[in-house]
């Protein structure tokens, strides 16, 4: 079989080699440090037989510095050796728990991110106190450098095995396996091979997995959540345990660090607490409420982007919230994400006379894919609706490019799992534009959206940032529309992410089913990303809609469709954003701009007159004239965050002054009111960061 490597070379190798054979053709040291492999853009074991002719690159351990922290050569080595080290210790993790509970009943345990969890069924419940048996257990295991080996059978020998075993939940995972286009059923055991001996565990799974326990150099156990089989309610509950692992501790105690301010941070806490937004019950999970706080925010980010998007061309429209099931079928949001949207509403009458027929509740569902049934939806996606705006009117190519915005609200059937504050919703505005434009304005276009999400993250301090472009998998059906389209589409997107001058990433599979996108995944300040802003480039939904213009040769043509959202979700950017400034706001964005403190009851005359000049300013700001001593005024307002508190007294009356006090630098002292007006509408215009 002939191997391409990393750097473009071939070599020649027997049949039936493994990645490690290839690692020891290169160097000792290379073969030492495999944990594993990417063939042909699949993970791999470092001693799996390799399937013939490939492309190989070997996935090492990291070096460490100094500081006995991971140095890694890439994104994709870190992310590629990560993944195997934590699979592997989410198989750790069960193991310990079952020789802690023998009649745990394992479900499913895969890689995060940020560490694994596994799925499992146990009466009894395991809580935090739990946490450092386990642990223990798990250490053995890593001491032990017991090997990770990986058996195939045939898929009717593997199904006997399962069925003997009696897990229902392994064999549930192993026929959809084999409905997936398994041939046959893959089991990792850690330790010996033999059954039955007390170092034997083993597990269904498709691997990779790391050579050894022996690679797990820090571990911990996180947390525990319920879950359902396949997210479903009313299917058997779990306990889900989250646990993580790294490298090296220093790592770890980096980890645990960085996770410490994130829950310091954690706007489900913050947010409430500021008067920024709620969820209750009662409306709904994953459905926000906005509180007056937090509203000031939306708006002042609203009115700021308003500003660009009138400068660059747009036009806003309106939308409603729900429309026609067929709309949807068009565009194929329905069915391809169907199991991400609520269900179709079906007028009741329709309901009532096939009910009446005998119609059952699957005849009913097929009759409705079938488009024999009338049906609406809540809106999943703006761009359906922003395309029949564009189709009411005949449109020339002088009339191109026509940018159409909405901030719109869409609905999207998260599972309850997977729900999270604001950064995770069922309901959520975009800032949603659509373009339709002419194949010769694309680039021009294109690099108009990335020029808006610039400008937002320079605005905003969030300069730490890099570009995801999701191209097509050619091997997937997903994607629909020509191959040439496609080509074109990924040209313009690759085109105008070179063009930002910072790091990016081609990530085939990664595309919209219409079109390939560019994602921008923003860094905070410590060190957590989140995929924000996108753009996307389409030629499908045109087509599908048999969208036109007339062209200077007076003949029909077809538009190519640009889709953006500098924010994306208003819910997740103000999540993020409360959680990237710890809830003190730029000025601007500040609900509370300014609180003026009166020092006693004598002085709350002049201190209204202060008030109300900051006012006639348009800056928001209140008057504390409570009892409380001034200490505890100020700290009152520190709480809140507000960025400046302007305490007055006799002196500051006589003299027309403001003594100022600012949430981060404590004291400024005293300074006459009219030149404080003047900085800090000055600051506030200017949209500084503080």
């Amino acid at each position: 079989m002939q191997v391409t490597l990393p750097d473009g070379s071939v070599k020649p190798f027997d049949d039936g080699r493994s990645a490690r054979d290839v690692a020891a053709s290169i160097g000792e040291g290379l073969a030492k440090a495999a944990i594993g492999a990417r063939v042909d853009g699949e993970l791999y074991d470092v001693n799996r037989p390799l399937p013939g002719d490939c492309e190989l690159a070997i996935v090492t351990a990291p070096r460490l510095d100094k500081k006995g922290r991971s140095k890694w050569r890439d994104e994709q080595h870190e992310k590629d050796a990560l993944y195997l080290l934590r699979h592997s210790c989410a198989h750790v993790m069960a193991e310990a728990i079952q020789r802690l509970w023998p009649d745990t009943l394992l479900a499913y345990g895969p890689p995060l991110d940020n560490g694994f969890y596994y799925d499992l069924k146990l009466d009894t419940p395991i809580s935090s106190d739990d946490f450092e048996k386990i642990e223990t257990e798990m250490k053995k295991i890593v001491e032990e450098q017991r090997r990770f080996t990986r058996y195939d059978l045939p898929a009717d020998e593997g199904m006997a095995k399962l069925k003997e075993e009696g897990n229902k939940y392994k064999i549930d995972n192993a026929q959809r396996a084999l409905e997936g286009g398994a041939e046959t059923l893959s089991w990792y055991v850690t330790g010996d091979l033999e059954p039955g001996q007390p170092s034997h565990w083993e597990d269904l799974c498709m691997g990779p997995h790391v050579p050894s326990t022996g690679a797990i150099a820090a571990l911990k156990v996180m947390s525990v959540a319920s879950s359902h089989w396949h997210g479903d309610v009313n299917a058997d509950r779990f306990q889900r345990v989250y646990g993580t692992a790294f490298f090296s501790p220093a790592d770890l105690d980096d980890y645990l660090e960085k996770q410490e301010q994130a829950r310091q941070r954690d706007h489900r806490v913050i947010g409430p607490k500021l008067g920024l937004f709620a969820i209750d019950e009662k409306v709904g999970q994953g459905l926000i409420l906005w509180k007056p706080n937090g509203a000031i925010v939306r708006q002042e980010l609203q009115n700021f982007i308003s500003l660009h998007l009138e400068r660059q061309g747009y036009k806003q429209v309106f939308t409603p919230h729900i429309g026609k099931l067929d709309l949807y079928k068009t565009s194929g949001h329905y069915p391809y994400y169907q199991d991400s949207q609520f269900p179709p509403l079906i007028d009741q009458d329709q309901i009532k006379l096939l009910a009446s027929e005998g119609c059952s509740c699957g005849e009913l569902s097929n009759r409705m894919n079938d488009g024999d049934i009338e049906g609406y939806m809540l809106k999943p996606m703006n761009c359906p609706h922003h395309i029949r705006i564009f189709a009411s009117d005949k449109h020339s190519y002088r009339d191109l490019p026509i940018r159409l915005a909405e901030f719109g609200t869409v609905y999207r059937w998260e599972q309850s799992g997977e729900l999270g504050g604001m950064t995770r919703v069922r309901g959520f505005t975009q800032d949603d534009a659509h373009l339709f434009v002419t194949e010769d304005q694309l680039d021009a276009e294109v690099g108009g959206c990335l020029e808006l999400v610039k400008i937002v993250f320079a605005t905003l301090g969030m300069d730490d940032y890099r570009v995801r472009v999701g191209l097509r998998d050619p091997d997937s059906d997903k994607y629909v529309g020509e191959a040439a389209q496609w080509d074109k589409a990924e040209a313009a997107c690759m085109k105008a992410a070179e063009s930002l001058g910072v790091p990016f990433s081609a990530e085939p599979g990664e595309a919209a089913f219409y079109g390939p996108k560019i994602d921008f995944v923003v860094k905070d300040v410590i060190g957590r990303e989140w995929q924000l802003g996108t753009v996307q480039v389409d030629y499908q939904l045109p087509q599908r809609f048999d969208l036109s213009y007339v062209g200077a040769d007076n003949a029909e043509h077809r538009p190519v469709m640009i889709h953006r959202a500098p924010f994306g979700s208003m819910e997740r950017f103000i999540g993020v954003l409360i959680e990237h400034f710890n809830g003190a706001f730029p000025l601007w964005l500040s609900p509370e701009q300014a609180r003026v403190l009166p020092i006693s009851d004598k002085f709350v005359g002049y201190a209204e007159k202060v008030r109300d000049k900051l006012k006639d300013a348009g800056l928001r700001v209140t008057l504390d004239a409570g009892n409380d001593r001034l200490n505890a005024k100020i700290k009152v307002a520190q709480e809140a965050k507000v960025p400046y508190m302007l305490v007055v007294g006799g002196k500051d009356e006589a003299a027309g002054t403001v003594s100022v006090r600012h949430r981060s630098e404590g004291d400024r002292g005293a300074q006459p009111l009219e030149r404080f007006v003047e900085e800090v509408t000055a600051e506030r215009d200017e949209r500084r960061l503080g």
